[in-house]
C-alpha cells in the first residue's frame, strides 16, 4: 500500500508538471458553461485528484480522493469508453445512477487518459449541478485532444526520467570503472616494475647463455606488459574522460625520441632487423612521449605480423609542410573487412598463437596522431604493410 501511494503522488507531480494542465481546465469549463473539471489518477484501488479547477466549490483540490466505486470513472477503467451525460435526470442510463444521487451533478463528461503503452492513467472530467451541451463532436473531440495530449506529455516526462535514471548509472558505472582501471594499472606497475629491475640485475650478475636467453623473455615480456597497461589507462581516459592529452614542445627532438623506442626494443631484442632512413631536418611542434608511444606500438605490430628474420623499414622526414613517419613490414595482405575497423578499439586482424594483445595498440596510436591535429593510415599488399603518421608543421 505503502509503495502504491509513493505512485500515487509521482503520478500528481507528473501532471502538475505540465504547464498545460491548468489552462486545460480552465478551458474545458469555459467552454462548457461547467463549473468543475480535473484530472483524475484512476486505479483498481483509488480515484484521486491530481489536478482542478473548481468553480462551484465542489470542495475537492488536487491529491483529494473520492471513494473508487461511487465513481463513474471506475467503470472507465474497465472499458475505456468516454461517458457523456447532459441532463442526468433525463438520461434513462444514469438518472438512478448512485454516482450522480450522491454527489448531485446533472451534466457529466469523462474521457479516458491512454498512454502510449496502452495503459489507462485516469480520466479528464467535468461536473456541473447545471444541464450541459456535451454530447456533440466539437466537445468531446476537445476533451479527446486535451487527453492525447496530457498522455503525450505523461509519457514524455517518463521518457526524461527513464534516460535521466540511465544517464545517472552510466556516468556512476563510467567513474568506478576508470577508478578501477587506474588503480589497477597503479597495482599492476609495481610487479611488473620489481620484474624489469631483477631481470636487469640477473643480467649483470649472471651471463650464461641459457641465463641470458632467459633474462631476454622477462625483458620482453615487462616491455610488452607495460605497453599493454600504457594503452588500457589510454583507452580509459579516451573513452570515459575527454580523450587523450598531449602536451607539446614547439620543437620536439623526434628522431632523438625515436632511437630511443628502437633502442628500447633492439635491447630487448636484439636479433630483429630495422633499416632506418631518417630524415628529420624541420623543427615539429609536438608531444614526444605520446609520440614514442605512438612509434612503439606501431613497431611492436610490425614485429609481430612480419616473419622470422624479415626486416623492418623505418621512414621519419619532416619539410616545412609535415612530419611523416612510415613503419613498414613485410608480410600477408590484411584482409579488406579487418581493414575497415582496424584503428577500432579491441579490433586486430588475423593472429598467429603466439600473437596476444587487447587490439588497443593501432587505436590508441590513431587517437594520438589525431590528439597532435595529425592522422594515421595503412596501406597493405600482397608483400607489405606500411602505416604511415602524418603532422603538420606549425609555422
Amino acid at each position: 500500500m505503502q509503495k502504491n501511494n509513493k505512485n500515487i503522488l509521482k503520478d500528481i507531480e507528473s501532471i502538475n508538471q505540465i504547464p498545460a494542465v491548468t489552462n486545460i481546465l480552465e478551458i474545458i469549463c469555459k467552454t462548457t458553461g461547467m463549473g468543475f473539471s480535473a484530472v483524475a489518477r484512476v486505479t483498481a484501488e483509488k480515484w484521486v485528484a491530481c489536478a482542478v479547477n473548481d468553480e462551484i466549490n465542489f470542495g475537492l483540490t488536487a491529491g483529494g480522493e473520492l471513494k473508487l466505486e461511487t465513481t463513474i470513472c471506475n467503470e472507465i477503467r474497465q472499458h475505456q469508453n468516454p461517458v457523456v451525460i447532459n441532463h442526468v435526470a433525463e438520461d434513462l442510463h444514469f438518472s438512478s445512477h448512485h454516482t450522480a444521487l450522491l454527489y448531485g451533478f446533472q451534466s457529466y463528461i469523462s474521457v479516458p487518459i491512454i498512454l502510449k503503452n496502452g495503459s489507462f492513467f485516469g480520466t479528464l472530467c467535468a461536473i456541473d449541478p447545471k444541464p450541459a451541451k456535451l454530447n456533440n463532436p466539437t466537445v468531446i473531440g476537445m476533451f479527446k485532444m486535451f487527453a492525447d495530449l496530457i498522455a503525450f506529455h505523461l509519457d514524455t516526462l517518463e521518457q526524461l526520467a527513464i534516460s535521466e535514471e540511465r544517464l545517472q548509472v552510466e556516468r556512476e558505472t563510467s567513474e568506478l570503472r576508470e577508478q578501477f582501471i587506474a588503480i589497477l594499472g597503479h597495482d599492476l606497475r609495481n610487479p611488473l616494475n620489481a620484474i624489469a629491475n631483477s631481470a636487469q640485475l640477473l643480467a649483470r650478475i649472471n651471463h650464461e647463455d641459457r641465463t641470458q636467453k632467459l633474462v631476454n623473455i622477462i625483458k620482453d615480456s615487462s616491455f610488452r606488459m607495460n605497453g599493454l597497461i600504457e594503452n588500457m589507462l589510454d583507452f580509459a581516459s579516451g573513452r570515459l574522460g575527454g580523450g587523450i592529452t598531449i602536451s607539446a614542445t614547439p620543437d620536439e627532438d623526434l628522431e632523438k625520441i625515436l632511437f630511443q623506442v628502437i633502442e628500447e626494443i633492439h635491447a630487448i631484442s636484439p636479433d630483429k632487423k630495422m633499416k632506418l632512413n631518417f630524415d628529420v631536418t624541420h623543427p615539429v611542434n609536438a608531444d614526444g612521449k605520446r609520440i614514442a608511444q605512438l612509434f612503439s606500438n606501431l613497431l611492436g605490430n610490425a614485429l609481430s605480423y612480419s616473419p622470422a628474420e624479415s626486416t623492418i623499414e623505418i621512414t621519419a622526414e619532416s619539410d616545412d609542410e609535415q612530419f611523416t613517419l612510415c613503419v613498414a613490414n613485410p608480410g600477408k595482405k590484411i584482409p579488406e573487412a579487418a581493414m575497415e575497423r582496424l584503428f577500432q578499439p579491441f579490433s586486430r586482424g588475423e593472429v598467429e598463437p603466439n600473437q596476444k594483445g587487447l587490439g588497443l595498440g593501432l587505436y590508441i596510436a590513431s587517437e594520438i596522431a589525431k590528439a597532435h591535429g595529425g592522422s594515421l593510415a595503412v596501406s597493405s599488399s600482397e608483400t607489405q604493410t606500411c602505416f604511415t603518421l602524418s603532422l603538420p608543421i606549425l609555422k
